[in-house]
């Protein structure tokens, strides 16, 4: 595996193996056996748009994996400053082992792998968000024992998660079910080619899609960028929300994600937000042990 630039890119079964290296890499973590794949490498991490999660979770890992990480904001490189990505690209290429970049275009991403000559790593794009959706089937496999005939129902806005996670799903053998306002539906494309490729449907009714869900996700109803939007988008979203009468119409065993940071009250109820946080909170840690393995997958460790 050269780049993970999109989940589209990948097969089942090479998704398959980045989920099995994950959970090897978390069994070896928890029980304290070193494993330094990458040992001399060294990752560049650039950093367009802020994060907790993706900035931590690589850095730990390439610290886990016997490498090393730079955080490059965008800020303090040419690149927000006018430099061609091409150009960027080719240089960085001379200095790292492999970038992982968090930004807003997904063009971005794609030329830094076109024009470079290292393993590119998105750690987000407004397109997609590839890393948490290996993390969220790494989990769903934990508490499911598989992820095929499982029903996957996200609620919300049809934004990059949502993109990621119907792809994931499908590819994964789920049946894939989205509940969000019209005018707010996930990338076209993509929702004809889950309908062409497994089970799915788009529905602007919550309890429709969320009927006998074993999985059920959401994300914030405003993402970074939206925030001059946020007042409008709690109107429109209104109801959008996993509550207790989404999880009497999901199955009785199903499980709650999220991709965090969360707003309670608003996509997510207090009260299934707690009943579900080791569910939310495993699928957190687990973009340290997923991510660790796209590492190995692309920087070329055995």
């Amino acid at each position: 595996m050269k780049h993970l630039l999109k989940l589209m890119d990948l097969s089942t079964k090479e998704i398959t193996e980045i989920l099995n290296l994950a959970d090897q890499l978390k069994f070896e973590k928890k029980n304290g056996i070193k494993h330094h794949h990458l040992k001399g490498k060294t990752l560049g991490m650039i950093f367009s748009k802020s994060s907790t999660r993706t900035r931590v979770s690589f850095e730990v890992g390439m610290y886990d994996l016997g490498g090393s990480a730079l955080f490059l904001s965008a800020r303090d490189l040419q690149i927000g400053r006018g430099e061609p990505v091409e150009d960027t690209a080719r240089v960085l290429s001379r200095y790292l082992d492999g970038i992982m970049i968090r930004t807003f275009a997904q063009k971005e991403v794609e030329d830094l792998a076109t024009y470079g000559s290292i393993p590119i790593i998105n750690g987000l794009t407004d397109y997609c968000h590839p890393c948490q959706v290996l993390a969220d089937l790494m989990t769903i496999r934990e508490y499911k024992g598989a992820c095929a005939g499982n029903k996957l129902c996200y609620i919300g806005d049809g934004n990059n998660m949502t993109n990621s996670l119907i792809v994931g799903g499908i590819k994964m053998g789920m049946e894939v079910s989205v509940a969000c306002p019209k005018g707010y539906e996930p990338d076209a494309e993509i929702m004809a080619w889950a309908k062409e490729n497994g089970k799915f449907t788009c529905t602007d009714s919550v309890l429709e899609a969320a009927k006998g869900a074993d999985v059920l996700y959401t994300d914030v109803w405003a993402s970074m960028g939206q925030e001059g939007e946020a007042e409008e988008r709690k109107k429109i979203f209104k109801g959008y929300q996993i509550n207790a009468d989404v999880m009497k119409v999901a199955n009785g065993k199903a499980m709650v994600l999220h991709c965090l940071p969360a707003h309670r009250e608003e996509e997510i109820t207090a009260e299934v937000f707690e009943a579900h946080a080791n569910e939310i909170f495993d699928e957190a840690e687990n973009r340290l042990h997923a991510q660790k393995a796209v590492l190995v997958k692309c920087l070329g460790g055995k």
